[in-house]
């Protein structure tokens, strides 16, 4: 991205943090992404060119470093301490989007690997009863079927059938789902109207409810992140 040649903060912050992807690939490395695939799946978009790019600029600007894999070959990615400092930035850019970004959901939008990614990552781990729990999610339209295999403090998105039995099924419509998940509907709600199905034992409604963590922004989240930013640009 060309530099908007200005000495404002702000000018030369958003050289660094504005540039397409770089966010979200901020987002991912918050929410505890290190490996390169892992990074992948929470930008399905991105080409691996692209991404690739923007790590190594990101490394040249101090915001993130690369260290060995602690496991197998490549390499993982980290925050510095100027990359950490951008999670309050993240974050009110996320609670603003949430507030005045829009609440439709167009199907162009609609990912149900990407929303099974941020499902995995916002599990109530606590409030599982099991020490090891399968859930299956079933989307509609388009035919898919994800597992997640909670093994705490572990939670792993499966994409094919390991075999475990399955305590939970979620037989769900894509938008439905991802509109709970936003907090926009609720899910009883959304099981009234048939668009969520769950099978499991007599109290899955509630269960669910308890480790089904929704979006940060949802139920006021956003409302306290915003709440807490301070008015006073910087010039």
């Amino acid at each position: 991205m060309p530099e908007y040649g200005q000495f404002c903060p702000v000018s030369r912050g958003a050289e660094i943090f504005a540039e397409r992807w770089t966010p979200l690939i901020l987002r991912e490395l918050l929410n505890g992404s290190h490996r390169f695939s892992e990074l992948q799946l929470g930008l399905p978009r991105i080409s691996r060119n692209l991404l690739t790019q923007r790590l190594v600029s990101l490394e040249s600007a101090g915001v993130i470093e690369r260290r060995p894999a602690e496991r197998g070959r490549g390499f993982s990615y980290h925050l510095t301490a100027a990359g950490e400092d951008l999670r309050p930035v993240v974050q009110a850019l996320g609670a603003w989007g949430y507030r005045w970004g829009g609440a439709d959901l167009p199907p162009k939008q609609l990912d149900a690997v990407l929303l099974m990614w941020f499902i995995r990552r916002r599990v109530q781990v606590q409030a599982l009863r099991r020490h090891r729990n399968v859930i299956r999610f079933d989307f509609r339209r388009p035919r898919r079927s994800f597992w997640l295999r909670i093994d705490p403090p572990a939670v792993d998105l499966c994409f094919t059938d390991e075999g475990f039995d399955v305590e939970v099924a979620v037989d769900a419509d894509l938008a439905a789902l991802t509109e709970v998940w936003l907090g926009r509907t609720r899910l009883a709600e959304a099981i009234a109207a048939g668009s969520i199905r769950l099978d499991g034992e007599a109290d899955v409604g509630p269960s669910f409810v308890r480790w089904f963590g929704l979006s940060p922004f949802a139920g006021g989240g956003a409302d306290r992140i915003l709440a807490g930013v301070g008015r006073a640009p910087e010039r």
